[in-house]
């Protein structure tokens, strides 16, 4: 495919005046956890061990992405096991990322510093399923004693409800490799997300023996929040109470009307779409009802992170991007996303044009009106990291708490890509 040069383009766009940036500082109030480790630590204590029998195999779940301190997490887990006199081995419980391989489903743990060094346990990315009552599950975790999955609880990015994204999740969809997030996602278009992920866990209760999890929430700096062991009678009613609490902590951006977001990068190890679909207001999947803040009119997207490895799945919920960008898409990654979970619209390619400077010029241009002088627009490095941002002049004079002003910095285009400078 040949997409137009800016000999095309340049008469299309009209010559215009980007608005003046100021760079901000956001951070509402929020708390953390000083010591990791000895967190990690306390949470193991409130699980069931003693129904495990002697030297039983404990399979930890992992793989969720972003998730800041998962390393010495998931390295307490392990050595909170062995120590118990059970025998650790990590899977990678991910459901068809890292394109339903097993070569890139290592990948993809590697890519979060999660390797058999790193945690001094074996992983068995084998992506082979059996059924348990017509679900589908690893066969590297039917094959052990208990399970255990390891994840941060947070607002999913297709869906909300009382349960979204952490350990029930993972154990539903994650841990059955691509045929079990096959059959989530065809159960979840009819019968609803939240009672398909119910229902799955009480079945593998009922069958297998759920250990617990390990639930990690974390504030809008990206930093560890608090850490719980939850055991698995427990899971359902448990990690509902601990969304609220991550939802009150949640990165967000600090306006809630936009006229463009120019977004540095998106991957995989920012947000499962690449863009984290709460902080920009578009989940993008069929039958599910978009969030009414914020409302966004134009999103740029200009890069992908170097750990995505060219799965840009979520590029769909931009408006626009550049041919570099496209160009570096892994289409086979975001396909096995796409098809396993039926979100085809966010893996649809949008108007990408020559550089960094033809697309925001299209973002600033194409939803009405322009005036540089009163434009709406944040510029973030991705929306996991929201606590450092630039924002037009126009937003500057408004009253945000946790919001603080800094100086300004100069917009310029060096062949074509952005750079800002003060």
């Amino acid at each position: 495919m040949e997409f137009p040069g800016a000999e095309t383009i340049d008469p299309l766009l009209d010559e215009i005046e980007f608005p003046a940036f100021v760079e901000a500082h956001y951070e509402p109030p929020t708390s953390s956890v000083e010591e990791v480790e000895a967190a990690t630590e306390e949470a193991l204590t409130r699980l069931p061990w003693a129904d495990l029998p002697p030297g039983a195999t404990v399979v930890i779940g992992l793989g969720s992405r972003g998730v800041t301190d998962v390393v010495p997490v998931a390295r307490c887990v392990v050595e909170g096991v062995r120590e118990r006199g059970f025998e650790p081995v990590a899977i990678p419980a991910m459901g068809s990322h890292g394109g339903a391989s097993v070569a890139g489903q290592r990948r993809t743990l590697e890519s979060l510093g999660l390797t058999e060094n790193t945690l001094d346990c074996p992983i068995d990315a084998r992506m082979e399923t059996g059924e348990v009552r017509g679900i589908p599950v690893a066969r590297a975790a039917l094959e052990g004693d208990a399970l255990l999955p390891v994840n941060r609880v947070k607002p999913h990015t297709n869906f909300d409800g009382r349960l979204e994204s952490g350990l029930c999740k993972m154990l539903a969809v994650g841990f059955g490799k691509r045929a079990g997030a096959r059959v989530f996602h065809e159960r979840a278009v009819t019968e609803g997300y939240v009672p398909t992920i119910e229902g799955t866990v009480r079945t593998l209760r009922d069958e297998l023996t759920v250990l617990g999890g390990v639930a990690i929430v974390e504030n809008a700096r990206d930093e560890t929040a608090l850490i719980e062991g939850i055991p698995g009678g427990e899971l359902l009613e448990r990690e509902s109470a601990l969304l609220e609490e991550a939802k009150e902590y949640m990165a967000t951006l600090p306006y809630d009307d936009l006229d463009a977001l120019v977004v540095d990068r998106i991957g995989k190890d920012v947000s499962g779409t690449g863009m984290d679909t709460n902080v920009i207001g578009r989940f993008g999947v069929l039958g599910a009802e978009e969030p009414p803040v914020p409302e966004i009119d134009r999103i740029a997207v200009l890069g992908l992170t170097e750990a995505t490895h060219g799965n840009g799945h979520g590029i769909g919920l931009a408006d626009v991007t550049t041919v570099d960008v496209i160009e570096s898409l892994a289409l086979d990654e975001m396909y096995a996303n796409a098809l396993t979970s039926g979100s085809l619209s966010r893996s649809r390619l949008p108007v990408a044009l020559p550089t960094d400077e033809h697309a925001v010029a299209a973002a600033l241009t194409s939803a009405g009106p322009y005036d540089p002088e009163s434009a709406r627009v944040v510029w973030v490095r991705d929306t996991g990291h929201l606590s450092t941002l630039r924002i037009s002049r126009a937003l500057a004079d408004e009253r945000v708490d946790g919001l603080s002003i800094g100086d300004s910095v100069a917009l310029s285009f060096s062949e074509g890509k952005a750079t800002f400078s003060g």
